[in-house]
């Protein structure tokens, strides 16, 4: 292609999207290490400072970028089963071969340069999935179609699991977006965020109490569904009436709690014979209704088990500050309340660069990577905040506005993968700085310090900019 003619292709305002974040991503960091009473500053390229290493990034990730431009762009479609293979082995050697850091055994070690594996698992199974849902003969409607699609999204995040990395793990949850994209059944995510809540609520409140929701959810859900006006009044008026009763006659101090749980119990034989009267010329729906029941009941107390064996101790402790079961400001809540601390402070218009007090004193840990959105709420305030997050949100809907022009299905799809990838490190990360979502480590894409990230979000970024140059 002609330079001049792929120059003109190029969508500009991507490109100056991608290097404004870089550049702010760089001052934050910067300004996160930076004590303007400590007289040591050897310059912007001292690389014995995140500062001067994070440059070093830049620049490296620039080279790629232009790389990632001159490529075919049908050599990424073509090896992108090779590449989803290769990032497999990857994650498996990494359990073998590679370092540990802070836990978890997710690094290689070239040197003083340090690659994750997990961070560009994203860019393979991106490529991976857009490839098989490119298919003629893929149907995602199809149980063998699903089948086919939940592998590749859930082959990466087992391995990473197993280097003790759930943050990253927990980010291709996300790919559920671009199947719901690509014609998945709304009902299929209204069932996660179900799970999600399930899960979450199974930490907090006892098991029988779940089992009593869950009964009643199902019940009155699949009514609502099927229209069973009567049955859904009737499940209603049945339960809150007993609930009243057992408050007013169970609840003293001789009778107890547990009696009160009982006589809720002994209520749900009387919702299943209703199911079976209210469904009873629909099999299918009531073995729906029964299965659904079963399903969470065993989900529900399986909880217990993925809680305390496959998150860490801090992970477990941070969720359960989040939710209001524990606080301990001067251990695993430190790094949130610090955070949020620091993110006040900045007020309105902020303190200004280099003027951040819990920033330049390290009040707040990990400043420069999971936690570098403090140090803008604290230099910038909310105004500066709001808008680094305008830019991200500008970011989305150029990405967005690429994968939809396009004919190329595979592109497409491409395009949705890479939006979501970015919105969920972007979302879970500022969630996280200021105490709406627990602590799992991911960081902000291109404003966190580190190589790995910087490289994996540049190259998911500069793939689809090529293919969107080839549209033509």
């Amino acid at each position: 292609m002609n330079p001049k003619a792929f120059l003109q292709k190029l969508d500009w305002g991507t490109v100056g999207l991608y290097l404004i974040l870089v550049l702010l991503g760089l001052m934050n960091i910067f300004a996160s290490i930076y004590d303007v009473e400590d007289g040591t500053f050897r310059g912007i390229f001292d690389t014995s400072q995140r500062y001067g290493m994070q440059l070093i990034w830049i620049g490296s990730a620039l080279v790629i970028a232009m790389i990632c431009l001159f490529i075919n762009s049908k050599f990424y479609s073509v090896f992108a089963w090779g590449f989803y293979l290769f990032s497999i082995l990857s994650l498996l050697a990494v359990l073998v071969i590679g370092v540990e850091i802070n836990g978890s055994k997710s690094w290689f070690a070239f040197g003083n340069i340090r690659l994750q594996p997990a961070e560009f698992a994203k860019i393979a199974c991106s490529l991976a999935l857009a490839r098989m849902m490119s298919e003629h003969d893929f149907r995602l409607k199809t149980l063998g179609g699903m089948i086919r699609a939940l592998g590749i999204i859930f082959l990466p995040p087992v391995l990473i699991v197993l280097e003790h990395e759930m943050g990253l793990a927990l980010v291709f949850i996300v790919f559920f977006l671009v199947l719901y994209r690509e014609g998945l059944s709304g009902w299929v995510l209204l069932f996660g965020l179900f799970t999600i809540l399930l899960f979450t609520l199974s930490i907090v409140r006892e098991k029988i109490e779940m089992f009593i929701i869950v009964s009643v959810v199902c019940t009155i859900g699949y009514g609502l569904i099927f229209k069973k006006w009567r049955y859904i009044l009737a499940c209603c008026a049945l339960f809150t009436a007993s609930y009243l009763l057992s408050s007013r006659f169970l609840l003293s101090k001789e009778a107890g709690i547990n009696n009160h749980t009982l006589f809720l119990l002994l209520l749900i034989p009387f919702v299943l014979l209703g199911c079976l009267y209210a469904y009873r010329s629909r099999l299918r729906v009531l073995w729906a209704v029964i299965t659904t029941l079963c399903a969470s009941i065993v989900f529900i107390f399986s909880v217990d088990y993925v809680f305390d064996n496959l998150l860490k101790d801090h992970q477990q402790t941070r969720i359960l500050i989040l939710l209001g079961k524990e606080q301990d400001l001067q251990g695993a809540g430190y790094n949130v309340h610090q955070s949020m601390v620091a993110i006040g402070s900045g007020g309105f218009s902020g303190k200004g660069f280099l003027k951040g007090t819990q920033t330049r004193y390290n009040f707040v840990p990990e400043q420069t990577t999971d936690f570098i959105f403090c140090t803008i709420g604290e230099e910038w305030g909310f105004l500066g905040s709001c808008v680094v997050i305008a830019l991200f949100l500008a970011l989305f809907y150029r990405i967005i506005l690429i994968a939809e022009r396009q004919k190329d299905n595979f592109v497409r799809i491409y395009g949705y993968c890479v939006a979501s990838c970015f919105f969920i490190h972007f979302f879970v990360n500022i969630g996280m700085t200021i105490g709406l979502m627990p602590v799992i480590g991911i960081p902000l894409p291109f404003i966190s310090y580190g190589g790995s990230s910087l490289w994996a979000f540049t190259i998911l970024l500069f793939i689809l900019l090529k293919f969107d140059c080839d549209r033509w």
